[in-house]
């Protein structure tokens, strides 16, 4: 994708989106990221900024890099904004049709040009797609939490999606220094397909009483060399994202063994999300810690 001066779109000042920003401005680009919560964007814009400090003290990124980086970095709420963009991000709330509403009102606010990739876990490529007049310029784009330190980038061809697209957007990922894979459009993709059945399994084993939550996560940590036990993850991801993504395994494939875990259903009615609420199958609530009186001498 050559042209440093190319404008790069997002929209969603989550993590996710966030985290795309900022690499995509540390890659050299010129970025507008997008968030409908002016507080959001506030929260983004300052965690963008405190990360590259972060790079700089450490070494990573040189001072003239990050002062460019963030530079480059702009933050709206207005999507006219994104006008000109060579390339949109979405990485909104996983669900189908919110995101076919926001592909269908960019369809006709962007340049013809454009090229609209969704950040999306596991939703179809293809419906998303049917959302807008250009669906050969549709693509999958999903990247791994947190998106600056993760290696991987999925790619995923909707059924319409050009080879010129696919290889544009290959070309971007690995200017962004990330390792591709490429997915056909099926529930899941790859990593999901296999990783939500993973989790779903341990919320099960949980359920059933094979084990506690820990030693659980602990059997995957040194028994599989995970840097992470599922349930742990589970809690990184947030429970309500790995239950949304069962559902879309289950409705997709068919197949009653994507049948999302009772317990993993009941913490999400429940608002326990993981690490986002402070709490999900561990609890990350900062204990008061009273201080021990000194004994006197």
């Amino acid at each position: 994708m050559g042209e440093t001066r190319e404008t790069i779109g997002v929209i969603g000042g989550g993590q996710m989106g966030s985290g795309i920003a900022q690499l995509a401005a540390v890659s050299g680009f010129d970025v507008w990221l997008h968030d409908s919560d002016s507080g959001a964007l506030q929260r983004a814009s300052e965690g963008i900024g405190a990360a590259l400090r972060k790079l700089v003290s450490k070494g990573k990124l040189s001072e003239l890099a990050g002062t460019d980086a963030l530079n480059r970095l702009r933050c709206t709420s207005d999507l006219e904004d994104f006008r000109h963009a060579d390339v949109i991000i979405e990485a909104i709330i996983e669900s189908e049709d919110v995101k076919k509403k926001l592909f269908s009102d960019l369809d006709k606010l962007v340049k013809p040009s454009a090229i609209l990739a969704s950040n999306t876990s596991s939703i179809s490529i293809t419906r998303l797609a049917s959302a807008t007049r250009r669906p050969a310029q549709v693509i999958g784009m999903h990247f791994m939490n947190p998106p600056p330190v993760m290696k991987l980038i999925e790619i995923v061809r909707g059924a319409d999606t050009s080879e010129v697209v696919f290889s544009k957007i290959k070309a971007l990922a690995e200017r962004f220094g990330k390792t591709v894979i490429c997915s056909n459009d099926y529930p899941g993709f790859i990593v999901n397909r296999i990783l939500m059945p993973m989790i779903n399994e341990a919320f099960h084993a949980l359920y059933t009483g094979v084990a506690t939550k820990e030693d659980i996560d602990t059997g995957m940590k040194l028994g599989t060399n995970h840097p992470m036990g599922p349930l742990e993850l589970a809690d990184f991801i947030g429970l309500d994202v790995c239950l949304s993504i069962m559902k879309v395994l289950h409705q997709g494939l068919g197949d009653s063994r994507y049948s999302p875990c009772p317990l993993l259903v009941q913490y999400v009615d429940a608002g326990r999300l993981g690490r986002k609420k402070g709490i999900g199958v561990y609890s990350y609530k900062k204990e008061l810690v009273r201080a021990k009186p000194v004994s006197s001498l």
